[in-house]
């Protein structure tokens, strides 16, 4: 192998990007303290000393809004390049995109709103 100006840059970028890497790793690994005791196996809560199990059960009520807004954040997020592009738009195109997409996301609200998915209950059994 013939080592030209291409290669050696290609293999000191590569040493580079090990060394940055790898280095902080390796260094905390040598200047770490190395302690061992009750408080390691604690859950971390703001360097507070914890209260109760860490291990809570929730309610999939939780979960399940949680699903709901990240469905909604994510869709939100395509009205913003839209957003960027309408001005420059020609014709009626753009509009009645943007009118159908608005309009699945309102189906989708009214749908999970009839399922009942907005109403929290009084009472969540474990």
């Amino acid at each position: 192998m013939v080592l030209d100006w291409l290669s050696i840059a290609i293999l000191s970028a590569l040493a580079g990007g090990l060394a940055l890497a790898g280095g902080p790793l390796l260094l905390a690994l040598l200047l770490a303290p190395k302690s061992k005791g009750r408080a390691l196996k604690d859950p971390y809560e703001c360097g507070m000393e914890p209260h109760g199990s860490a291990w809570v059960r929730f309610g999939v009520n939780y979960y399940f809004y949680a699903l709901i807004f990240l469905a909604f954040d994510v869709d939100v997020l395509y009205l913003f390049p839209v957003a960027v592009y309408y001005p420059s738009a020609e014709g009626l195109g753009a509009f009645f995109a943007v009118a159908v997409f608005l309009a699945v996301l309102g189906l989708a609200v009214l749908y999970f709103w009839r399922k009942g998915v907005f109403s929290w209950p009084r009472r969540i059994r474990v």
